[in-house]
């Protein structure tokens, strides 16, 4: 059922001081390494409707991750020319819960009793790479507009144990798609970089077998050390929803990603 398959997918949706020597400008550099993490704060909401006996019914329903992930985020930046750049980033999210049921559970006609522990494995991961020309172009501020291709995946695992016999229930999204996005740079010190995206993603323009978006934006602040090593920190957000729909219903889930950011910058 459309039901079962949302309900599989919902879960498996969890300054240092320097001398003053000169630095080169950041916006110089021909490739910057940025390795950090995001401090990360994930949260949910499952909805669904159909027909059902001739009655039409709703539901939508809120879920959160508990509490947060420190999760790997990788971005870099590659300078063509002065005008036109290739920007890349890695996030991924991985959360395993153990809780135990406070009531029984029906689960493809068997019944999982109340006070049974049930664990629940969660993966999420979206990498892009964007082709980012700049508009705008001058010594201290410029504005690109980017163009490029992202890829998602979610998937996860919920089961439960009751002595010898093992309940479980598993779902895996991946795919890839064109994205489009906005960057604004500014220099506004010898040694200081500030930096925003905003990202957007239409899953019908690729290759997933599901209707949804992705919507993301982050900003951040880096103060170089020498030429080669900086420090940065800032904040990510991003939002995704994902729908299924039936002859008999439809459904979906939308879940939200955010908290600060913080790392190491390598430029060369």
């Amino acid at each position: 059922m459309i039901a079962t398959r949302i309900l599989g997918h919902a879960l498996a949706i969890g300054l240092l001081g320097v001398s003053a020597s000169s630095v080169a400008a950041p916006t110089d550099d021909r490739f910057t390494l940025r390795i950090g993490a995001m401090h990360t704060q994930g949260s949910g909401e499952l909805y669904g409707s159909g027909e059902i006996f001739g009655q039409t019914a709703s539901f939508r329903e809120g879920a959160d991750f508990g509490s947060r992930e420190l999760s790997p985020r990788l971005d870099g930046v590659f300078r063509l020319s002065e005008r036109n750049r290739l920007i890349f980033d890695y996030f991924g999210f991985k959360k395993d819960q153990r809780a135990t049921l406070d009531e029984e559970v029906e689960f493809e006609g068997d019944t999982i009793p109340a006070g049974s522990v049930a664990s629940l494995e969660t993966r999420f991961q979206l990498a892009s790479l964007m082709y980012d020309y700049s508009v705008i172009s001058t010594p201290t501020f410029s504005a690109g507009l980017q163009i490029g291709a992202e890829y998602a995946k979610i998937d996860g695992r919920a089961r439960a144990d009751i002595g010898d016999t093992r309940y479980s229930v598993s779902g895996q999204q991946d795919g890839l798609a064109p994205v489009i996005g906005l960057r604004l740079t500014a220099t506004p010190g010898e040694r200081w970089l500030l930096s925003a995206q905003a990202q957007y993603l239409d899953a019908g323009w690729g290759n997933f077998d599901y209707d949804g978006k992705i919507r993301r934006a982050n900003a951040i602040a880096e103060y170089r050390l020498t030429d080669s090593i900086g420090l940065f920190g800032g904040y990510d957000w991003f939002e995704i929803e994902y729908s299924e729909s039936g002859a008999d219903a439809s459904g979906g889930i939308e879940l939200a990603f955010k908290g600060p950011i913080a790392g190491v910058s390598f430029a060369f």
